[in-house]
């Protein structure tokens, strides 16, 4: 049958039950638009936690860990009848890593490898008076932080480049300012754990987003740290590194582990928990949209069934005139399809401009001093993913009535009239 004429057919349908059309529309719009929402809010908010957490985390990061000599003294001789040995301690330089010269050339000119920032931690003490704060202090290369890391993004008072040019300067985490009272341009003393005191000028205040870490988390340069502890210009404990591609990071990191002689953490394992989180988040923002897609759906097939209650005579007088019955069910098919079609269209439009609103509501909060609105996501994949769900959808929900619509026999019907 033609085509335009089954298309002209569905349209004087839709237009003869315009209200329960609009109704079925309504439904599917309304679902459409919480969908986009809900999913670019959630994700948004993933995102802005990824920021916090993946984006100031090595892909890999090579370190040395403290840990007992796996060969013991009795193991050296093996004429020994009995032998009693206890409290072996670990050896070697600590967590120092050798020959991080040639380890940092090989890094850099590895293709995998989007960049390499070498670090220094420093247990210190700072001196408030004559009470001793614990804290940490990274000593990093900015412009490699700031590349790699997003370290500038995390400096919410004071410019990060301070850091570099001025000497024996530190940017202090805002809850150990907090509580030392200390603010930019005031100088601090810190104490290392082996009684080397040093006096440093504050530069600038980091918030990572997590209080705690704020509270004993400092940063200074490399040669700052490393004059600090009173070590070498060779003298590194972390080497963090950034991949091109994330996904490699589990097996490049069993890589170096074995050619540097090191011990190597890779991005998943040391945020596994966090990504399960992100991933929960996500399925339920997917079950919820879904869900409501599947809801519109119930109403497009309860308002076609009584469609075709109603127009009994007139599929009776389609099929009596010529029509098949499955040009009768493509007509049926075809309204359920247009319902879904339009009524997604709107629901991705007014998806977007809630999406456009929520993303104008104010999120202040003094963790996170970057973040001025609450975080939403645009991205396109959302928009398809719900135009196709909704066509899907509709297209299930008037198929069974499409097919009890085709088995209709023309006979039957005008004899019980």
């Amino acid at each position: 049958m033609n085509r335009k004429l089954i298309v002209d057919i569905a349209k004087a349908l839709l237009l003869a039950r315009w209200k329960q059309t609009l109704v079925a529309a309504v439904g599917v719009t309304f679902s459409i638009t919480m969908f986009i929402t809900l999913l670019g809010f959630m994700n948004g908010l993933n995102d802005m936690l990824d920021g916090l957490i993946l984006n100031r985390t090595p892909h890999v990061r090579l370190y040395n860990e403290v840990k007992p000599n796996p060969i013991q003294p009795v193991q050296l001789n093996q004429n020994l009848g009995h032998a009693f040995i206890q409290n072996i301690k670990p050896n070697g330089n600590g967590q120092n890593i050798d020959n991080t010269v040639a380890i940092l050339h090989a890094l850099k000119n590895d293709k995998r490898v989007l960049g390499v920032s070498p670090k220094v931690t420093a247990q210190v003490f700072y001196n408030v008076g004559n009470i001793d704060i614990n804290g940490v202090i990274n000593g990093v290369e900015v412009e490699a932080e700031a590349r790699l890391f997003h370290f500038q993004e995390y400096v919410s008072d004071g410019n990060y480049m301070d850091l570099k040019n001025v000497p024996n300067s530190i940017i202090l985490g805002k809850g150990a300012a907090d509580k030392m009272q200390a603010n930019i341009g005031d100088v601090i003393q810190v104490t290392t754990p082996q009684g080397e005191r040093q006096a440093l000028k504050v530069v600038g205040l980091f918030q990572s987003g997590l209080a705690d870490l704020d509270k004993v988390q400092s940063y200074a340069s490399l040669a700052t740290t490393q004059k600090l502890m009173g070590k070498s210009a060779n003298y590194i404990t972390d080497i963090n590194v950034k991949l091109f591609d994330i996904l490699q990071a589990p097996a490049l990191s069993k890589e170096y582990k074995h050619i540097f002689e090191t011990d190597a953490e890779d991005i998943q394992t040391a945020n596994a928990q966090f990504e399960t989180g992100s991933d929960v988040r996500s399925i339920i923002s997917y079950a919820v949209g879904i869900t409501l897609l599947i809801v519109a759906g119930f109403g497009i097939y309860n308002i076609l069934n009584m469609m075709i209650y109603e127009k009994m005579d007139s599929i009776a007088i389609l099929k009596a005139t010529g029509f098949s019955g499955n040009d009768v069910k493509r007509i049926f098919t075809t309204i359920a399809l247009s319902i879904g079609f339009f009524g997604g269209l709107f629901g991705l439009l007014f998806g977007f401009l809630t999406s456009t609103a929520v993303d104008q509501i104010p999120f202040n909060t003094a963790a996170l001093p970057n973040i001025k609105t609450f975080p939403v996501n645009y991205d396109p994949k959302f928009y398809i993913i719900g135009i196709t769900f909704s066509l899907i959808t509709t297209y299930l929900a008037g198929l069974l009535p499409a097919q009890k619509a085709s088995k209709i026999d023309p006979v039957d019907i005008i004899r019980g009239k």
